[in-house]
């Protein structure tokens, strides 16, 4: 992949009639600018998970931040883990081509620390208390934000929404601290995933931190939990026994979430049994920014010792998957699946963990 003012985040119903994909008409949305973008390319990936923002349009922060020390106590909320070989990527056919997770491959990384959790609202106030800093998000003036959590009025007034991503709308106001635009909160969600993350600001978070994103290799070791091969951390069935471990879209996206795992937007990071090694919500909740740059063929050029990804690209990778997604459109809830967005493009679903040598 809710509410309004500071009312806890409750079960919302979707509140409009949002075009599928194979029925929109831009059209059909009058007053709402389209964004446009260039074609997705092998370099890019299907732009279902996260809108991006226009090209043309960057912003930096213009202040250097001061970079903590790592010592101890940032392994606090972190799990060790053994590194090692593993196979990475999968060639079952449930991907998406452009996405470039195959071939599955034998891949090895070294030891890394890893937060167990996704970063909390509650950790990333600290962070911006501690260094002022301001996030894309908040100097743009405006994110991306999920078109049933948006109140009528206020999506009547959305600056834009992107073409081929129509429940996506550009609304003013919105950044981590009002996931939802002017008059929403996150008062009482200080222990969901803090959303509307750039990879610029999770960048900028790992530096103070003493910190880094992990790479995609990592990011998959970890989220595979020690199983080989397997299509979710926990195994190959989406919901053993009945029950539901991520927090992903049910019903027909999207235009009706049945919510059978409980909740409607982001739900605490805590929220599902971990995998194997500790780890919570490593699929569905928030989507995860990744060090690595983008590339759909990477994963062909032999690169198995400790890959980092390409040089250069137009995008960084992001995996895991959000509370939006669906196996009707987007099944990148899986532990191969990756997408990928830009730098500076912020969402309601985008969020990050962070990593640390040994």
């Amino acid at each position: 992949m809710c509410c309004w003012s500071i009312l806890p985040f409750t079960r919302l119903t979707i509140l409009f009639d949002i075009p599928t994909p194979a029925t929109y008409n831009p059209r059909r949305l009058p007053n709402l600018p389209c964004i446009d973008g260039p074609p997705m390319s092998a370099e890019a990936s299907s732009p279902c998970c996260a809108a991006s923002r226009p090209s043309g349009t960057a912003v930096g922060n213009a202040e250097p931040l001061e970079v903590a020390r790592p010592n101890r106590r940032q392994t606090r909320g972190m799990a060790l883990l053994p590194g090692g070989r593993f196979i990475m990527g999968s060639g079952d056919g449930h991907g998406h081509p452009d996405d470039g997770e195959g071939p599955a491959r034998e891949v090895i990384v070294r030891p890394f620390y890893i937060d167990t959790c996704a970063v909390t609202n509650q950790s990333f106030r600290r962070f911006i208390q501690a260094t002022g800093y301001v996030t894309d998000a908040e100097r743009y003036g405006w994110s991306f934000v999920f078109r049933g959590f948006v109140r009528q009025e206020l999506a009547a007034t959305a600056i834009s929404s992107p073409v081929e991503t129509p429940w996506w709308l550009a609304i003013a106001g919105s950044d981590w601290q009002h996931p939802e635009g002017p008059g929403s909160s996150i008062r009482r969600r200080m222990d969901h995933p803090a959303v509307h993350i750039s990879w610029n600001d999770a960048a900028a978070y790992c530096q103070w931190s003493g910190k880094r994103l992990p790479t995609e290799a990592e990011w998959e070791f970890a989220a595979r939990g020690g199983l080989e091969e397997r299509t979710y951390p926990w195994g190959d069935e989406l919901t053993p026994d009945g029950q539901h471990r991520c927090n992903i879209w049910q019903g027909s996206f999207p235009t009706r979430n049945d919510k059978e795992d409980g909740f409607d937007g982001t739900c605490p990071v805590r929220a599902f049994p971990p995998n194997g090694f500790g780890l919570f919500n490593m699929t569905g909740n928030v989507w995860e920014w990744c060090g690595d740059w983008f590339s759909a063929t990477y994963a062909r050029s032999g690169m198995v010792d400790n890959p980092r990804g390409p040089d250069l690209g137009p995008a960084r990778s992001m995996r895991g998957g959000s509370y939006l997604c669906h196996e009707s459109y987007c099944n990148r809830y899986r532990v191969a699946a990756r997408s990928s967005n830009t730098p500076d493009s912020s969402t309601g679903n985008l969020g990050f963990r962070c990593v640390m040598d040994t």
